[in-house]
Order: C-alpha cells, then sequence, then structure tokens
C-alpha cells in the first residue's frame, strides 16, 4: 500500500512543477510564449503517444514491474530535462512524459488486480495522491527556485520517484511480483464499442481543461499582477481542492448506477472556476481556485473510475485505459500550446480561457454519454471470438 501511494505520489509533480517556473524559465532561455508552454504539451502529447506501451510492458513483465519501470525512466528524465541546453530540456521532457504515460495507464489495472472489491475507494486513494503531489510540486516551486535557480527546482521530482523506487521494488521483483502476465486484450474489440469512444473524449477533455489550467494558470495570475510566489500557491491551492473532490466523489460514484450526475457537477464547477479567472483573476482568487479544484479532481476522478468499472479484469482494464489515456492526453497536448498561440494572437487572456470553458461545455456532454451503465466494453466473448 506504501509504495502504491508513493507511487502515486509521483504522477504528476514533474507536470505541475514546471508551470510556476515558466517565466524564470523563458527568460533564461529566451523562450516565446509558446516555446515555454511547449515544455509541457511535449511532456503530454508523451502522456497521449507512448500509453500503448505500458500494456505490452505489462503482457511481458506484469503491472507490478511495469510501474517500476516507469518510476525509474522518471527520475532519468527529470533529471535530464534539469541539465544545460535546450535539447536536454525537450528530450528530458518527452523522456518524463512517457514514464508518466506508462505509469497512468498501469495504475488503474494495479487497482483492478490489487483492489477488485475496492475499486471506487482506492481509485480515490491514487488520485487523491496523485492531486496531493501536483499541490506539494506547485506550492514549493518557486520557493526553492529563489534558493536553488529553477533547474534544482525542476530536477527535484527526481528524488521523489527514486524514493518511490525504493518502496515499491520490493513488490515488483518478490517471486511473482509481476503480479502475472497482464496478457493482451485485443483493441478491435475495445474500439467495437460505442462507450469506449465516449470514455475516450471524455478522458481527452477533461484532461485538455486539466492542462490548460496546470501550465498557464500562474502565468495568467501573475498578468493579473499577483506576485510570482503566490500565483504558484494558488495553482498549488486548486490541487488540494483536488483532494477533497478525489477522497469521495469516487466512493460515492463507484456505488451509484450511473456516473452522469458527477459528471455534470463536475463540469459546471470546472466552468465556474475558469470564468472566475476570467472575469475577476485578482479578486478572491482563492475562490476560483477551490471551485476550479474541486471541478478538475471529480473530473479526473471520475474518468479513471469509468475506465475501472467499464471493464471486466486487469488486462482489459490496462487496455482500456491505454486506448482512452493514449487518445486523450494527444487532445489534451493541443492545450498549452493553442492557449499559448492564442495569448500571442490576442495579447491578452480572455480569449484562451473562453476557449478553456467552451471545452469544458464538451467534456459535459461526452461524460453524460461515458457515465451511462453500460456493459463492459471488452465482453468474454468478444475476446475469446477474436483469440479463434
Amino acid at each position: 500500500m506504501a509504495g502504491f501511494v508513493l507511487a502515486a505520489l509521483n504522477l504528476r509533480p514533474a507536470l505541475a512543477g514546471v508551470s510556476p517556473l515558466l517565466p524564470s524559465i523563458m527568460a533564461d532561455l529566451g523562450l516565446t510564449p509558446s516555446q515555454g508552454g511547449a515544455i509541457t504539451t511535449v511532456m503530454v502529447l508523451c502522456l497521449g503517444l507512448l500509453g500503448p506501451v505500458a500494456p505490452a510492458l505489462a503482457g511481458r513483465m506484469g503491472l507490478d514491474r511495469t510501474l517500476l519501470a516507469g518510476l525509474v525512466l522518471l527520475a532519468a528524465g527529470v533529471a535530464l530535462r534539469s541539465a544545460p541546453g535546450l535539447v536536454a530540456l525537450y528530450a528530458g521532457a518527452a523522456l518524463a512524459g512517457t514514464a508518466i504515460a506508462i505509469m497512468n495507464v498501469a495504475m488503474p489495472g494495479i487497482v483492478k488486480q490489487h483492489f477488485p472489491g475496492r475499486i471506487g475507494l482506492m481509485t480515490g486513494v491514487y488520485v487523491s495522491f496523485l492531486v496531493g503531489g501536483a499541490a506539494v510540486a506547485s506550492a514549493s516551486a518557486v520557493p526553492l527556485a529563489e534558493r536553488a535557480g529553477w533547474r534544482a527546482a525542476a530536477g527535484s521530482a527526481a528524488v521523489l520517484a527514486l524514493a518511490a523506487v525504493a518502496l515499491w521494488a520490493p513488490q515488483a521483483v518478490r517471486r511473482h511480483g509481476g503480479g502475472g502476465r497482464a496478457g493482451h486484450r485485443p483493441y478491435r474489440a475495445l474500439l467495437r464499442s460505442r462507450t469506449t469512444w465516449f470514455v475516450m473524449a471524455f478522458m481527452g477533455l477533461q484532461s485538455l481543461t486539466f492542462y490548460i489550467v496546470l501550465a498557464w494558470l500562474p502565468t495568467i495570475f501573475q498578468s493579473a499582477g499577483i506576485p510570482a510566489d503566490q500565483a504558484g500557491y494558488l495553482l498549488s491551492l486548486t490541487n488540494i481542492a483536488q483532494i477533497a473532490a478525489t477522497l469521495t466523489v469516487p466512493v460515492h460514484a463507484g456505488k451509484a448506477l450511473s456516473q452522469v450526475p458527477h459528471v455534470v457537477v463536475a463540469g459546471v464547477l470546472t466552468i465556474a472556476g475558469y470564468a472566475g479567472v476570467l472575469l475577476a483573476p485578482a479578486t478572491v482568487p482563492w475562490l476560483w481556485m477551490i471551485v476550479l479544484g474541486l471541478g478538475q479532481g471529480a473530473s479526473i476522478a471520475l474518468a479513471l473510475l469509468i475506465i475501472a468499472l467499464r471493464a471486466p479484469d486487469a488486462a482489459s482494464v490496462t487496455a482500456l485505459s491505454a486506448v482512452a489515456q493514449s487518445s486523450g492526453y494527444v487532445l489534451a497536448a493541443l492545450g498549452p500550446l493553442a492557449i499559448g498561440l492564442l495569448h500571442e494572437a490576442t495579447g491578452g487572456w480572455t480569449v484562451p480561457l473562453l476557449a478553456g470553458a467552451a471545452a469544458c461545455v464538451v467534456q459535459i456532454a461526452t461524460g453524460v454519454v461515458a457515465g451511462r451503465p453500460a456493459p463492459a466494453v471488452v465482453p468474454a466473448a468478444a475476446i475469446e471470438e477474436l483469440r479463434s
């Protein structure tokens, strides 16, 4: 359990710890806003394109060892990203993004494999530590950078990854510690299901609206006159608020026949947070961050819960997780870059934030379909048919 929790804690610091440092990184390296946004975009794009690596690894060495490989790769990528030079910056970001892609896809399968009777609870636990890691990273990034420089601050996530390696390794390398070969589930069977497509869209859109905030919110607040350290604290606050949602929503929604009401409320709260940042960014910003955090925390928890609920076993969950997260994060990768380009084109944040709010509306529409009760997206009969 301790290794599982610490692994979950590593899923976001490498991403969340960069956005408060973007102004310093851009100033030091002479990057434009779109080039600065591309640091996050590279990582999120790898989350999308390389997610299918996880089922392939799990099929060969089991889910537990796949997660261990992701943690080792994450430590290496974060260290490289903090080295001098633009090539190291973007190559390290890509390597770290690949590691997080593997871990993201593996975690729902690990929940299904080790905690099949407590899917809602354990989804809530790991998503809570996921957003908790983001909160700690975003709050500590600027103070650490002021003392040791942005490279040391950005590279600090490698220490957390190595700690997780030490704690998870006994579970992964013990006899039978691979959790058994996860096996492959035919993607053709997944894509036959209408539900799969809406799960993919919901996962992608909630990720897109989340990574827009993660990449640009501190910069938006600084443009409104809020000091850099306070902007980092506000981003941390929205991640802390997410914990309240991730601890409660999956437990309740996991027991419900339909997750539609939860999806709608989560989307409305996210839109309200966007509206507050748009209309009055320097007025009670803490309130907008709490509202936004509750909406986004519930959304990510619901997306991952729905993945676990719509497949019958750990291997099928891993396959559905790969399909949903890969396509979803490819879509999400467009967010930070698009927002940077819109800001450059308009000279302000009104149009970019309106675009983010519009994406939230579509997120609700797709989530309503994904959250409806439906047969398993990988029925056993379809698997046997395709194997034969």
